[in-house]
């Protein structure tokens, strides 16, 4: 059993049906097999009918037998050897059952099983007849015993009981960490305000303290990564002014210099762009990790989206003597988000896909729609005719400053964001997006999201200028 709350529960529940059962079982093995009253009892009133018949015949021993049931709550009956009732009165199926010397039939009853029966059998004072007697004790406290002098509604009573117990206390015991484990999971799919602590809970046991020194460390961590986030986003602001700055005395530089200043101040102009590009790319990953924004509800068209970006990219393509093929089936591809950050999302996998794929060949992108437990979706599949990545940097693509060759990355220029900001962005709108290296060889990347049911969404606005991965 992997469940924590079943072996505490079934282990307690066994453990005390277990001692019940043997407590009452040495109960009953030590406890007197015969009661002396009321075998003398049996004795004293088989004497008194055998004499009240003598003296009086069938109504006097009727009088003595009903008087005995309403004294001793006893019910008697006296047979002879015909197994005829002395007293008249009809007699049930037991004590006629007894009297022949039969066994006693099974008894249905299990909750209030039938009584302690006595007999005895005696001869009549003159010695020419036999009586029998067949005597049922009152229930009194036996009313819990079942065949066997075995206690049934007892253990019932006891198993149930201590099972109910039992229940409460493993519920008690695996609430917290069942708690525990929904707030790991919203931890780790990235909702750092997931707590596991009752606030209104007065326990101090072991498991309230490690919910408590859990919750304590995940408001470490939602501390430490909101800071992180801040400084980010502080930093590449603070940098936006001295390289505007920057750009002005560069431009009064140009007015003032000869032309033999020219290739230093393009060299000077050439960094200022690609700083300026990585604040922009700093912002917009720090825009996208704070985990404050929510998605917008506006519908957008993701073929559209896609359509756009496959035109820019042939254009861009060309440099490198490449193609981008599309390949965009009609029907409703209606999402919910923002359009300029699906643009930029997809726009840097296809910049990445051209940067890396062998000259003279194509990039193809692929839009299809998948159906799974929780609806229908889209698949952006770029697939390109490089070389791959090791298989162990797969999942490392998607991480900031990433890159496999730091030779490579600065003679295209990246830095390692792109494809960063497209696994947040597309996260940003409740997608996932993965790598995989192909058998004929290359990388394909897979953009899935959420589709919307009939949606109408509004036209693709112009994209914004995208970030691109190294």
């Amino acid at each position: 059993m992997k469940s924590l709350f079943l072996k505490i529960f079934l282990s307690f529940w066994v453990a005390q049906a277990l001692f019940l059962v043997l407590a009452i079982l040495v109960m009953l093995a030590f406890r007197p097999q015969r009661n002396s009253t009321w075998e003398a009892l049996r004795s004293t009133a088989l004497t008194d009918a055998i004499n009240a018949y003598e003296s009086g015949g069938t109504p006097q021993a009727h009088e003595y037998l009903e008087g005995l049931q309403v004294a001793q709550h006893v019910r008697a009956y006296v047979f002879d050897e015909q197994g005829t009732e002395i007293s008249g009165r009809s007699s049930p199926g037991w004590a006629e059952h007894v009297a022949a010397g039969k066994p006693l039939p099974p008894h249905p009853g299990m909750v209030f099983p039938r009584p302690q029966i006595l007999t005895e059998s005696r001869a009549s004072s003159d010695g020419h007849h036999l009586y029998t007697i067949a005597m049922e004790l009152p229930p009194g406290p036996r009313v819990f015993f079942g065949p066997w002098g075995i206690p049934m509604p007892g253990l019932i009573i006891a198993v149930l009981s201590s099972g109910l117990v039992c229940y409460f206390l493993a519920w008690y015991m695996t609430k917290p960490v069942t708690r525990l484990r929904a707030a790991t999971q919203q931890l780790a799919a990235g909702d750092l305000t997931a707590r596991a602590g009752d606030p209104h809970s007065r326990r101090r046991d072991e498991i309230a303290g490690l919910v408590r020194d859990f919750d304590t460390m995940a408001g470490r961590l939602e501390t430490l990564v909101k800071a992180q986030s801040r400084l980010l986003n502080d930093i590449s602001h603070e940098l936006r002014s001295p390289l505007a700055r920057l750009n002005v005395a560069l431009g009064l530089a140009r007015q003032r210099s000869g032309p033999e200043s020219a290739s230093m101040l393009e060299r000077i102009e050439l960094e200022a762009s690609r700083l300026n590009e990585l604040i922009g790319r700093l912002l917009t990953l720090a825009r996208l990790e704070d985990g404050e924004q929510r998605v917008p509800p506006t519908p957008v068209l993701l073929d559209e989206v896609v359509l756009n970006v496959a035109e820019d990219a042939e254009f861009e393509a060309q440099a490198r003597h490449c193609h981008v093929r599309s390949d965009i089936p009609s029907g409703d591809w209606g999402v919910r988000g923002e359009a300029s950050l699906l643009h930029s999302a997809i726009e840097n996998v296809v910049r990445n896909a051209i940067r890396y794929t062998r000259e003279g060949t194509t990039v193809d992108i692929h839009l299809e729609r998948k159906e799974n437990a929780d609806g229908a979706e889209a698949v952006v599949s770029v697939t390109d005719c490089g070389s791959g990545v090791p298989s162990d940097a797969l999942e490392k693509l998607f991480q900031p400053f990433y890159r496999l060759d730091d030779d490579r990355g600065r003679q295209t220029g990246g830095v390692g964001l792109g494809l960063a900001i497209t696994e947040r962005a597309v996260r940003f709108h409740s997608g996932r997006v993965a790598a995989f290296n192909r058998a004929e060889g290359g990388l394909l990347v897979e953009i899935h999201l959420p589709l919307l049911a009939n949606a109408k969404a509004r036209k693709v606005p112009e994209p914004v200028p995208a970030a691109q991965e190294a």
